[in-house]
């Protein structure tokens, strides 16, 4: 396992694929934020606080961690490089998780740098310093949980097709249902209970939960079981195309 991930960062920095991710994401989060106009310019907002970032983020991890993943098995798949895979003396959950732990710490590496936001508003504001530091280190955590969710996807999508761009598509529209489609559809229900199942079953309630500042079970353990059934969903995948 510690093999395939370093492996994958070593891949991820030995290519333009790490630093284009990076850079992707710290100037589409920094255009928006400090430079275009509009709803998510902090300077626009007038408020001293990190909810605009934390609204943006998932929007913008939502299109780089399947561009990503997308390679992770499609490629092994087109080069006829799979089968490789099943007589290696690691277990395929070793392997799926080692590349997922490659992916995770990249989009790790991208957020650090926005740690520099916090600091910048916390000046910023009237009182200087006076800044939530629960809600940001609670919408810190939620992202983290967002972002493992994300891979996790992505690469289950890298399983379904040898085609980079057709795993990138589908792990796309996987992540946007789990992060908004569910929301989306309990608007379109009638009035009753069923409205807050369906949004619970969604990624979206379960971060704005923990973006708040409380780290609660049930959130966590959302976001742990979703990792965890969607690494299944792989490991399962590649088991049967090895048949």
């Amino acid at each position: 396992m510690i093999a395939i991930f370093k492996r994958e960062i070593q891949s991820f920095f030995t290519s333009p694929i790490g630093y284009l991710v990076i850079g992707l994401f710290l100037v589409l989060n920094g255009l928006f934020l400090w430079v275009f106009k509009g709803p998510f310019n902090i300077f626009e907002y007038g408020f001293a606080d990190l909810g605009n970032f934390f609204l943006l983020s998932p929007w913008v991890f939502l299109f780089l961690i399947p561009a990503i993943t997308m390679k992770s098995f499609s490629e092994e798949k087109k080069l006829g490089t799979l089968e490789l895979l099943f007589i290696k003396p690691i277990s395929l959950w070793e392997t799926v998780i080692g590349k997922f732990l490659g992916t995770f710490c990249l989009a790790l590496i991208a957020i650090l740098p926005t740690l520099l936001y916090v600091y910048t508003i916390s000046q910023l504001g009237v009182t200087i310093g006076n800044l939530d530091m629960g809600m940001v280190l609670g919408s810190y955590f939620g992202l983290l949980f967002l972002i493992a969710s994300y891979t996790t996807i992505g690469l289950f999508a890298s399983t379904l097709s040898e085609n980079q761009i057709v795993a990138f598509i589908i792990g796309m529209v996987l992540c946007f249902i789990m992060l908004y489609g569910f929301e989306s559809l309990a608007t379109i229900l009638p009035n009753g209970p069923m409205i807050l199942f369906v949004e619970q079953i969604g990624m979206k309630a379960h971060f704005e939960s923990i973006a708040r500042g409380v780290l609660d079970t049930r959130d966590i353990i959302y976001f742990t079981s979703l990792t965890l059934f969607f690494l299944f969903l792989t490991v399962n995948q590649l088991k049967n195309q090895n048949r």
